[in-house]
């Protein structure tokens, strides 16, 4: 959810300032991700709609060596190491962005690794709702009672804190949270009625998505 989605380099420019917070809150956000809403800096950036990054972290290493040496690193300098991707884990690869012009009161795009997309929110106060209160929504097809008891009985067996976290983040960020019926139904409307005024296309290949939820 930081800085409304994550590119490639806006991951690694995030990654960037959270190394300048300092090693012990590093570490922290590393092994407890929610405690980024806790910090007093992500509050007064999410409160203003500054995206939280520093780019310049990550030439630290190259500028000091240059400026030290007049040379710039060898080649062979670099030493990270990536690990192998789990297939399965490359197909779960999704992206959410906003669409067309303006500020948070854009419509919000979330599109899947399988050419699958859908408007889920109208405004990043709506999709932190959405996210907050049903964080399995992309598993949704009937939009049943049953079905959202399903699905949140097996989110919970693999993360059973979740409403400590889920209203833990809701207070920093200021939020009042609906319902999991009403977020749910104002999901399917927003996909399914205001989304059908969108054509929503995979520009690579210039070819309509799949959409994800239908009417």
């Amino acid at each position: 959810m930081i800085n409304g989605g994550c590119s490639d380099d806006g991951f690694d420019y995030f990654r960037g300032w959270l190394i300048t917070q300092g090693r012990e809150t590093f570490e922290r956000v590393i092994a407890d991700p929610d405690m980024l809403a806790d910090l007093p800096a992500v509050r007064a950036f999410a409160a203003d709609g500054i995206d939280i990054e520093c780019e310049d972290a990550l030439s630290i290493a190259w500028t000091a060596h240059q400026e030290a040496t007049g040379e710039e690193l060898p080649n062979d300098a670099f030493t990270i190491r990536y690990p192998e991707l789990d297939p399965r884990a490359v197909s779960a690869l999704a992206t959410t962005v906003f669409c067309g012009n303006g500020g948070e009161e854009r419509p919000v795009l979330y599109a899947d690794s399988e050419g699958g997309a859908a408007l889920v929110a109208i405004g990043m106060p709506e999709l932190l709702r959405l996210l907050l209160v049903a964080p399995w929504w992309r598993d949704c097809r009937a939009f049943t009672a049953e079905e959202s008891a399903e699905l949140t009985a097996e989110y919970l067996e693999d993360m059973p804190d979740l409403a400590v976290r889920r209203d833990r983040a809701a207070a920093a960020l200021g939020l009042d949270l609906p319902t999991e019926a009403e977020v749910l139904a104002r999901l399917r409307k927003v996909a399914t009625e205001e989304g059908k005024e969108f054509v929503l296309i995979f520009t690579p290949a210039n070819e309509p998505y799949d959409l994800l939820i239908k009417g």
